[in-house]
């Protein structure tokens, strides 16, 4: 195996959404005056999801079909953590099957969206610091296809995603994302893939929230409403809920990669706000 990469695993469970009818207003959630996408963080939970109908699903499938169409998507997900920076560009990405114990038919989908070599190109191009090496041998784990495949379902848009490199802390990551938001101006979505909260270690199988997942996933919501974003870097700060909720941080720092590519004068709508089995939360947000 290569060794700049880790393939990890995800569950998830039952959802709510705490505002349905917000969700209609998306189909503006593009600055008019600017022209610039959204950005997208999400809360993806169980690869399972993929092929259940559900409120989770739902909701993907309305964002979907409410933001403008975009020209690519760049997914930064959990699940491609690796040593350096990395941009894929292969022309037909794989769908990767990072799980396992799962339904048969999880292995038997496909989300054959094409590649964008070109947007890749770009990047490497425009983002010297740090510096960003290509890959041909990744494709699109279910951090990215386990969601699209409902958000976008006829795998027309290209799809790319550029890895988390595991060495650097959440500053570096915060800094990328403000670097990668240039491709919003060029009609590309940034999709940020992961879960606030993330502890399998104390996963509960009932549809039940710790009090400490629920004061952490709560918290970051006030702290994304005020764009608090030092606070959100500096999470290890934030006490004993925090402590718990991120045991590891690559399902966080999606999130920075999400806050560091959008400004305070953005819009926010959070989406999918509850957490489940006891320690992961399926909240996502929406800005721009």
């Amino acid at each position: 195996m290569d060794r700049r990469k880790f393939i990890k695993s995800s569950i998830g469970g039952a959802i709510m959404l705490s505002d349905l009818s917000a969700l209609e207003s998306l189909a503006g959630v593009t600055n008019t005056a600017t022209g610039r996408m959204p950005v997208i963080f999400v809360g993806h939970g169980s690869p399972t999801n993929a092929i259940e109908d559900n409120e989770y699903t739902r909701t993907w499938a309305k964002i979907g079909s409410s933001i403008p169409k975009p020209s690519a998507i760049v997914s930064v997900s959990a699940h491609w953590l690796t040593n350096g920076n990395f941009v894929n560009l292969s022309e037909k990405p794989r769908t990767i099957y990072d799980f396992y114990g799962f339904p048969k038919e999880m292995y038997e989908l496909k989300y054959p969206a094409p590649g964008s070599p070109v947007v890749g190109e770009d990047i490497i191009k425009t983002i010297t610091q740090p510096q960003i090496q290509k890959d041909y041998e990744w494709g699109l784990d279910h951090g990215t296809w386990a969601v699209l495949i409902k958000m976008f379902p006829n795998a027309s848009i290209p799809v790319l995603q550029v890895s988390i490199n595991g060495n650097e802390p959440p500053e570096f990551h915060y800094e990328l994302g403000k670097k990668l938001s240039y491709l919003r101006n060029k009609g590309v979505l940034l999709f940020c893939s992961g879960n606030i909260v993330h502890n399998l270690g104390r996963i509960e199988w009932s549809d039940k929230a710790f009090d400490w997942a629920i004061e952490f996933d709560e918290l970051s919501k006030k702290l994304i409403s005020e764009r608090n974003d030092k606070a959100l870097i500096e999470y290890k700060k934030l006490g004993t809920s925090a402590t718990l909720s991120i045991p590891t941080n690559e399902h966080y720092l999606p999130l920075i990669y999400a806050l560091g590519a959008t400004e305070a004068k953005d819009e926010i709508q959070f989406f999918n706000e509850k957490v489940s089995h006891g320690s992961l939360s399926m909240r996502g947000v929406v800005l721009g």
